[in-house]
């Protein structure tokens, strides 16, 4: 559903639905692709490279998002292990 949204609506900026596949296979989850389908609709880019750039934004703010998730992840059972120590 959010796959087709995304094509649909780079189509509609007149790019080309490849582009929109790529975008779309890139951001992988649908709640990236609704993001990006909402950045297309509010900013209606003109040109290829700055929807290549939002994408490549929201992929860097995701994976900062699942970097900080795993880091503290991985300092709550540090702090469990430092627990049964004492």
């Amino acid at each position: 559903m959010a796959k087709e949204e995304l094509t649909t609506a780079m189509t509609q900026l007149g790019f080309p639905e490849a582009l929109g596949n790529e975008v779309a296979k890139n951001l992988g989850s649908p709640q990236a692709m609704e993001r990006m389908t909402s950045y297309l609709y509010y900013v209606k880019p003109k040109k290829a490279e700055l929807v290549v750039d939002e994408m490549l934004a929201i992929c860097s703010e995701i994976a900062a998002w699942k970097e900080k998730k795993a880091s503290i992840a991985a300092n709550a059972n540090y702090n469990r292990i430092r627990e049964k120590e004492f």
